[in-house]
């Protein structure tokens, strides 16, 4: 049966890749924190010499995945040059930081602190300039939405007019006014209350 072989490759990498995980990482991270608690200074230094080793591997390691990643038993090289790293026999973080990274950032430290503190420097300066523009920006989005709201607001009250209004105290008035029917009818109504009133008047007489 064929099998693709991107994908045979893919697994193939997986699991090579999960190896230097669990030798590169996991067991340095677990032997690390035993070393804190039982606070042996060798143990410090043996670690932290380690770890800076394979911070610089892990950063070189980005570029050769990319242009050396075709060489044959190139993942193997990988994980045995972290096991050769952890081994206590062959102590090799501890031979590439003395021979070479100690050497090389001592030489050095002046200017790595110096540009440290430039970047540094110029990230704040970067930070303080965008949040003003942000600021600014939202002041300005906030000002623009007031002046739209009192805007409508102004032209909503303009659509009511002097004729509106006049309309609208006329129809008040003539609803709270009795019609020229009404009226009549109240007026007979209080004649005949009277004639009735003075035929009674005469009767008891």
């Amino acid at each position: 049966m064929w099998r693709c072989p991107t994908l045979e490759g893919g697994k193939t990498k997986q699991k090579k890749g999960m190896g230097q995980l669990v030798f590169g990482t996991l067991y340095p991270a677990y032997s690390s924190y035993k070393a804190v608690k039982s606070k042996d200074v060798k143990e410090y230094v043996k670690w932290m010499m380690y770890w800076i080793i394979f911070a610089l591997f892990t950063s070189v390691e980005v570029f050769t995945d990319m242009f050396l990643c075709w060489l044959p038993f190139y993942y193997e090289l990988k994980i045995a040059f972290v096991v050769w790293l952890l081994s206590p026999y062959t102590k090799g973080s501890s031979v590439l930081y003395r021979k070479f990274v100690h050497p090389t950032l001592s030489s050095k430290e002046k200017d790595i602190d110096d540009y440290i503190c430039q970047a540094k420097d110029k990230s704040y300066d970067t930070l303080v300039h965008y949040g003003r523009k942000g600021l600014n920006v939202a002041a300005t989005a906030a000002v623009m939405a007031a002046t739209k709201g009192q805007g409508v607001l102004t032209d909503r009250l303009r659509s009511f007019s002097m004729q509106d209004l006049a309309g609208y105290d006329s129809d008040t008035t003539s609803s709270t006014q009795p019609t020229r029917t009404e009226a009549a009818a109240q007026h007979r109504a209080r004649t005949m209350m009277r004639s009735k009133s003075e035929s009674y008047n005469k009767g008891e007489r």
